[in-house]
C-alpha cells in the first residue's frame, strides 16, 4: 500500500537516511494520508505559501510502526518513528489551483489500490 506525506520542500533532504525528527518531536508521529483521502488533508496547507512536496511512501518498506488512527471519522496512517528514506518511492510537487485547492498529481494514479 502507498501513503502520502506532505512536506515543505526546504525540510526534505532526499540524501538523508531518515526523515521526520521534527514531526516526531512535535506530535509523537509523522502524519500521513492514503491517496484517496489526501483531499481532506490538503486544505490544512493552503495558507502556507512555501513550496511543498508529496512523498509517496511504500508501507511495506517502512521500518517504523504505522498505526491507522481515527481523526474526525476518518482513519489516517501515522508513522511512529523516523521514516527511512528508502521507503519513499516518489517525490512530487504539491500542486495548487489559483484558488489554493489541491490538484491531484496524475502520477498518483499508478499508486492507487485496485
Amino acid at each position: 500500500m502507498y501513503i502520502l506525506h506532505c512536506v515543505r520542500k526546504k525540510d526534505y533532504d532526499p540524501d538523508a537516511r531518515f526523515y521526520g525528527e521534527t514531526s516526531i518531536q512535535r506530535c509523537g508521529f509523522i502524519h500521513c494520508s492514503d491517496i484517496d483521502t489526501y483531499y481532506l488533508v490538503a486544505p490544512n496547507f493552503k495558507e502556507d505559501m512555501e513550496e511543498r512536496l508529496l512523498l509517496v511512501i511504500d508501507t511495506d518498506k517502512v521500518d517504523a510502526e504505522i498505526r491507522w488512527e481515527d481523526s474526525e471519522g476518518w482513519d489516517f496512517p501515522h508513522i511512529y518513528g523516523l521514516l527511512n528514506i528508502d521507503a519513499v518511492v516518489e517525490v512530487m510537487p504539491h500542486c495548487w489551483s489559483e484558488e489554493r485547492v489541491w490538484i491531484p498529481n496524475e502520477e498518483l494514479s499508478r499508486y492507487l489500490q485496485r
